[in-house]
């Protein structure tokens, strides 16, 4: 079975769907003549491949920017055609064509992101920088047609009129609502001014992005003594010298800023000096020099409280927490605030027992940041006999993530197969094909799960293809697992292991999402996470890690006695990553909770920020701000404690099946399925919720996961 994306220049797939579109479109005067070197563009020719994914071998880097100018080109076109057209205004020649408009430009911006996350360089980057305000001034010309808004507004208007469907109706009210947050009903000095915030806003998320990437890959901490690789691991080792040889610097050890390198080294390297100068490297990373971001933060939080109060919105947050869950700043705080006081005191209790060991083996020398996960080790192993190494031969990459699909195949009946030479953007990268459990196509997943120099850090679930209707998703799972090391496969950490977990479920909700429209695939950002951390639940279940956890070597099902360990130690160290999250998400709300858009020092404001919450300095909020992506480049912006929200989500639809008695109770799982999974934005977030679990979350299940209360 095969899929295309739809290519001819005159009829997308949408516009054969809405006569009224195509027939306004025809009688536009025709674009400029075609270009011959689209003959050779693969954005413009049918994809002849599996499952209609894209031919990586195929895309060079110079097909990008005339496809993306092919693609704004005829989306203005389509969306003229719908402005222009001289008909009554209603639901379908509207709001369902423009929903439906735009189908040239999805594959060419699906394929561009999910190079740019995964597979970066200076050309992308510079394609990016070039590509950014062009979008930016598409997305403006859009939201700022008079006409088109007339229509859309008149829609709205005679809405009852319409004898809409529930996803219907959802679909016109995300649409109106856009315009109006969007500046639609601006004058047109106001709607210039909130252009060029736009613009400024894109252009300077593409540079921080840069700055940042570019910092996290320039470090190295190169070791040439092996006495200061005492302490570290054999595979910590070997993955460090594997690092060293790739660069040509054979017989040293390599360690960086990626996550299966600076914490590994953080927690078992002996020589503190080495551990305070990689600490120190990662947390003051564009903190000054040539890659300082901190005035590119300061401006984008600057540009964003103008914008919100041109909007009417009394703060960015504002403004952004409408669509949300939280719905205001006070919603957030009202959950932040009950979280902090407790972790806090979980983590100052922590701290005087970290301090003890350390004055064992250093007498009146303060415990620092650098020392913290190495004692906390320390304290695991001490209290709890658990070794975290001791794991990790339980944990193969192949064989967790054999665990996650058997999982997703135990709940929902559904199954992955392995497609061989399928086209993909890099050699680590596997594909899979995903079916129901009658065998009917569900949609192809892709997973990416190593470090490379083009990789940005962390991990992330994406598209190459969006679900809705009848056309199926092709997802991808991109992560910066520990790599494979001599003659041992890959070999996770228990946070790796849940972190798998975590993109999976995004991933589920993605090919369970059984909407009408692209428009209503996605969910609010404080709802979005659901869906991912339900998943990380079963991970560490022993009932689950019975069925994947099976030593690389011999086979060996992980032993009672370790699973046991891992309960007894299943909140230990839950006061420092609680309150090294909420720190971030704290000073997130504190940027983004300005009434007034001026100028500031990013570090003084963030240090009176912390000194007003009572951060202990030993303690680094995950983020600091020069190096914040998630809110500064990548959509979380007044959105970072939307995990936290999410996860009273988790612990409280968990508990749905522990209180069935069976952790794939078949009925639970279904509901879920239908009422979470497959709903994307097509409803209200919390009557979804209500509806699954038949009544509102309580916050509980939480406290006790975290060992809060």
């Amino acid at each position: 079975m095969t899929e295309s994306i739809p290519s001819n220049p005159t009829q997308t797939e949408a516009q054969m769907k809405n006569p009224t579109l195509l027939s306004a479109l025809l009688a536009l005067p025709l674009l400029a003549a075609p270009d011959p070197a689209q003959a050779t563009n693969p954005f413009f020719q049918t994809w002849k491949t599996p499952f209609g994914v894209p031919p990586f071998a195929e895309i060079k880097e110079a097909h990008f920017m005339p496809a993306f100018k092919e693609g704004m080109a005829r989306h203005k076109a389509e969306i003229t055609a719908i402005a222009e057209s001289k008909d009554k205004p209603t639901f379908k020649n509207t709001v369902e064509a423009m929903e439906q408009s735009g189908a040239f430009m999805e594959p060419v911006r699906a394929v561009f992101g999910t190079l740019s996350g995964a597979e970066t360089n200076a050309n992308l980057q510079a394609i990016n920088r070039e590509l950014s305000p062009l979008r930016s001034a598409h997305r403006d010309d859009i939201n700022f047609n008079e006409k088109l808004w007339l229509r859309v507004k008149a829609v709205w208007e005679n809405r009852a009129k319409e004898k809409l469907s529930a996803q219907q109706f959802r679909l016109l009210e995300d649409t109106y609502k856009g315009f109006v947050r969007a500046g639609a009903n601006l004058g047109p000095e106001l709607k210039e001014r909130m252009r060029a915030i736009n613009a400024e806003q894109s252009k300077l998320g593409v540079q921080f992005g840069d700055k940042m990437l570019k910092a996290t890959k320039d470090y190295e901490l190169l070791i040439e003594k092996p006495a200061d690789l005492a302490g570290l691991p054999e595979g910590a080792r070997n993955a460090a010298a594997a690092a060293a040889k790739k660069v040509g610097k054979d017989g040293k050890w390599l360690f960086t800023l990626d996550g299966p390198s600076i914490w590994p080294f953080l927690q078992y390297a002996e020589n503190r000096d080495l551990r305070r100068q990689i600490l120190t490297a990662y947390t003051e990373r564009c903190n000054g020099g040539e890659l300082d971001t901190r005035a590119i933060a300061s401006r984008i939080a600057t540009l964003r409280t103008e914008k919100a109060k041109l909007l009417g919105y009394a703060t960015w947050a504002h403004f952004i927490l409408e669509e949300n869950m939280a719905k205001d700043p006070t919603g957030v705080y009202g959950l932040l605030d009950q979280l902090w006081q407790p972790a806090l005191a979980v983590a100052k209790k922590d701290r005087a027992d970290l301090q003890a060991l350390l004055d064992k083996d250093l007498p009146g020398i303060k415990l620092q940041a650098w020392d913290w996960r190495f004692y906390e080790e320390k304290v695991r192993k001490a209290r709890f006999a658990l070794d975290e190494e001791a794991l990790k031969p339980y944990f193969a990459l192949d064989a967790v993530r054999e665990g996650a699909f058997r999982v997703a195949g135990k709940l929902y009946g559904i199954t992955f197969t392995e497609l061989k030479d399928m086209p993909t953007y890099s050699n680590e990268v596997k594909v899979f094909e995903v079916k129901e459990q009658d065998g009917r196509h569900l949609g192809i997943f892709y997973t990416d799960f190593h470090p490379r120099p083009g990789k940005r850090g962390g991990a992330w679930c994406g598209r190459l293809r969006s679900g809705h209707g009848t056309i199926r998703p092709i997802v991808t799972n991109v992560c910066n697992f520990t790599r494979p090391s001599g003659d041992k496969p890959a070999l996770l950490t228990p946070d790796e292991v849940e972190t798998l977990f975590h993109e999976f479920g995004h991933a589920l909700h993605g090919f369970f999402y059984a909407g009408q429209y692209r428009g209503l695939g996605g969910a609010p950002r404080d709802f979005v996470e659901l869906p991912s951390q339900i998943m990380e639940n079963w991970a560490m279940e022993p009932e689950v890690l019975k069925t994947y956890a099976k030593h690389y070597k011999t086979g060996e099902t992980i032993p009672d006695a370790l699973i046991q360990k891992i309960e007894k130690a299943g909140t230990y160290g839950q006061g420092f990553k609680t309150v090294e999250y909420l720190a971030a998400s704290l000073l997130d709300m504190a940027w983004h909770t300005q009434t007034e858009p001026k100028a500031q020092d990013a570090m003084a404001f963030e240090k009176a920020t912390f000194e007003k919450l009572g951060l202990i300095p030993e303690i680094h909020p995950r983020y600091h701000t020069p190096y914040f992506n998630h809110i500064w480049n990548s959509g979380y912006s007044a959105g970072y404690y939307a995990y936290i929200w999410s996860e009273v989500l988790d612990s409280d639809a968990f508990q749905a099946f522990k209180e069935k008695g069976n952790l794939f109770d078949p009925a639970t799982a279904k509901a879920f399925r239908k009422e979470v999974l497959a709903k994307g934005n097509t409803a209200d977030p919390a009557k979804l919720y209500r509806t699954f679990r038949g009544r509102d979350p309580k916050v509980e299940p939480l406290l006790v996961k975290r060992g809060l209360k």
